[in-house]
Order: C-alpha cells, then sequence, then structure tokens
C-alpha cells in the first residue's frame, strides 16, 4: 500500500483531517514566496497539535544552514525535502549535517529528468519526481502533472514517490499507472491557494487506499 503526503499543511484542522484520514506524513513548508508558507512560531504550534500522530516533513528550497535548522527545530520535522536546485553534493551535505532522511525532490518533463535520479543515490534517502513547471513560477504546489509513464515502475536505486497534479480525481489511477511507493499531494486537496479543505484530503486518501 503506498504511503500518503499532504503537503502545505498550515492549520490544525487541517492536521487534523491528515491524522483522521490516515495519511502517513504532513508537509511543513519553509519557503517565503508559497500561500503554505510557515513561520517558525506557526510551525511549531503545528508541530504541537500533530505530536507523534504523522509524520512530518520539512519543505525547504535552496535554504541554507540556518534557515534549515530554523525549521527542524520549530516543526520537530522527521524529514527533510529539499525542492530546488540542490545538487547531489548539497544533499548529502544536509543529509550528514542535521541526521535526518533527506527527501529530493525533482522536476520531471522528459526521460532525462527521471534519469537525474541516479545522480542522488548516495547523497538521498527518497526521489519525488514532481510536474517541472514554467520558468518563474512556483517549484510545485501548481496543479501541474507530468507524464507518468517516465516513472511507471521505476526502479531505480532509492524509495520514490509522485507528486504533481494528484487530487482525489486522478489518485488511484495515478497508482495504478505507475506503482509509486508514495503519493504526495498539495494542490489537489485546497479550495484555494494554501487552504486545504478536509473533505478533499479525507476523499485523496480513500481513494489512494482504496486503489
Amino acid at each position: 500500500m503506498a504511503q500518503i503526503k499532504i503537503c502545505g499543511v498550515n492549520t490544525p484542522e487541517a492536521v487534523d483531517a491528515c491524522v483522521a484520514a490516515q495519511a502517513d506524513w504532513c508537509g511543513l513548508v519553509f519557503y517565503p514566496p508559497s500561500p503554505r508558507n510557515l513561520t517558525p512560531s506557526e510551525a511549531a504550534v503545528l508541530a504541537g497539535h500533530a505530536g507523534a500522530r504523522i509524520g512530518k516533513v520539512g519543505l525547504f528550497v535552496d535554504a541554507d544552514d540556518l534557515a534549515i535548522a530554523e525549521g527542524i527545530r520549530a516543526g520537530s520535522l522527521d524529514a527533510v525535502q529539499l525542492h530546488g536546485h540542490e545538487s547531489p553534493e548539497r544533499t548529502a551535505q544536509v543529509r550528514q549535517r542535521f541526521g535526518l532522511p533527506v527527501w529530493k525532490a525533482l522536476p520531471v518533463a522528459s526521460a532525462a529528468d527521471v534519469a537525474r535520479a541516479m545522480a542522488y543515490r548516495d547523497a538521498a534517502d527518497l526521489i519525488l519526481f514532481d510536474a517541472k513547471t514554467p520558468k518563474g513560477a512556483l517549484p510545485g504546489g501548481m496543479g501541474l502533472a507530468f507524464d507518468w509513464s517516465l516513472v511507471a515502475r521505476w526502479k531505480g536505486p532509492l524509495p520514490w514517490g509522485l507528486a504533481g497534479g494528484l487530487s482525489p480525481a486522478n489518485a488511484a489511477e495515478a497508482l495504478r499507472q505507475t506503482g509509486a511507493p508514495l503519493l504526495d499531494t498539495s494542490s489537489g486537496v485546497e479550495s484555494a491557494p494554501g487552504v486545504k479543505d478536509p473533505a478533499l484530503i479525507t476523499a485523496f486518501c480513500g481513494a489512494a487506499r482504496g486503489a
């Protein structure tokens, strides 16, 4: 059964919905341009509310060590997700420095993009294949999908997950086509940018669990 991550969680109500729907992970975004961004104090409140009921992944985009350390402390993070242009060397550095599992998101639009995952085999703990967004746009959370056949039944050196344009309507089909061990959604369970909808979270998790 695939694991489920609901990214961009930013209210106690959304945390509760994730827990009730049996999501495995909630994503806390530490990236100011995002409508889902959390300040350290906001993250601390959510982390305290979540407790040990669900895993917490912090999303960072080309962040320095100080910002990552602050997010880890505030969010009581269980894993770090790097969603920018972090090289394999930088990814390995973050993993060694902070002692937490590191997820590396890779934007995908072609087979060559998927092949880049091999460079992270000794640097990351999980590869997250996400849709490539237009130049100048946010690196994720845009509701865009990519051609799932590019990663169908991917057999690489690392655990992996699928992101990009996932919603309650297509979660089961995404799993059927790709066999992804993890599904990650953000905008697909929102009523507006940055506004998580508990009913959509419940529906997404139900669709994924029932696939």
